[in-house]
């Protein structure tokens, strides 16, 4: 009795395995929903082109990018800017050893201007402030006196003011980009016109400021000195 039972669950057993496998084998007329059809179909396009019929062989998919006007991917977000839209940085001039580092920082010292359309002077420096107080006024101070607040804080120390260093919009452009000593790359945090922007506000607020104030001192010095001598 014990061992028909086994013969019966075993000749179940391979009735059942039998009627899975034939199953899993047959005809798709009434496939189950893919959720992921680009996972499950794949097909390869530019995920910034339109697709004519998206997965159009495979009835009872959900219809693709519907939403999108057929578009496979989806646009940059409003707002979004370019990686280098100002088209103002060559990765290949980026320096591979301390000599070439050095040869572009001097080379740099000679570059007063910068290369963004100067009909824009006023936004850029605008938006120089802006990424400057962002990125930079924490080390270097709002007033570019060295002073930020992680200075202030004592962790940090030996930030030079501006006023006091011989640089140009090249040279500060250029250690924006690359680091120097202390301060490393910014070329992940900024992209090439917007650090062009920093260095250009950092020269036309910091650097500028300190002429005329020194321009200024000269006519009460005369005078001091013409009223000593009477």
């Amino acid at each position: 009795m014990l061992k028909m039972k086994k013969n019966i669950l075993k000749i179940t057993a391979v009735l059942g395995l039998t009627t899975v496998l034939l199953n899993s084998c047959g005809p798709k007329e009434n496939a189950p929903l893919v959720y992921f059809p680009d996972m499950y179909f794949p097909v390869a396009y530019d995920p910034l082109m339109k697709a004519q019929d998206a997965y159009s062989d495979h009835e009872n998919e959900i219809p693709a990018f519907v939403r999108n006007n057929g578009a496979t991917g989806l646009s940059p977000v409003e707002g979004s800017v370019a990686q280098n839209k100002d088209g103002v940085f060559e990765e290949g001039k980026l320096p591979k050893t301390p000599d070439e580092y050095n040869a572009g920082y001097d080379a740099s010292k000679a570059i007063t201007t910068s290369p963004l359309n100067p009909a824009n002077a006023a936004k850029d420096l605008e938006r120089g402030k802006i990424l400057f107080d962002h990125t930079c006024a924490a080390c270097h101070g709002t007033g570019g006196d060295g002073q930020g607040t992680i200075v202030q804080s004592g962790a940090y120390s030996g930030v030079p003011n501006y006023a006091d260093r011989d640089i140009t919009v090249g040279s500060v452009h250029y250690v924006l980009t690359n680091g120097r000593n202390a301060m490393g790359s910014y070329a992940g945090q900024l992209n090439a016109g917007d650090r062009w922007r920093v260095a250009m506000y950092v020269m036309n607020t910091f650097k500028k400021a300190s002429a005329p104030a020194a321009a200024t001192a000269a006519p009460d010095e005369k005078k001091e000195t013409t009223e000593t001598k009477k």
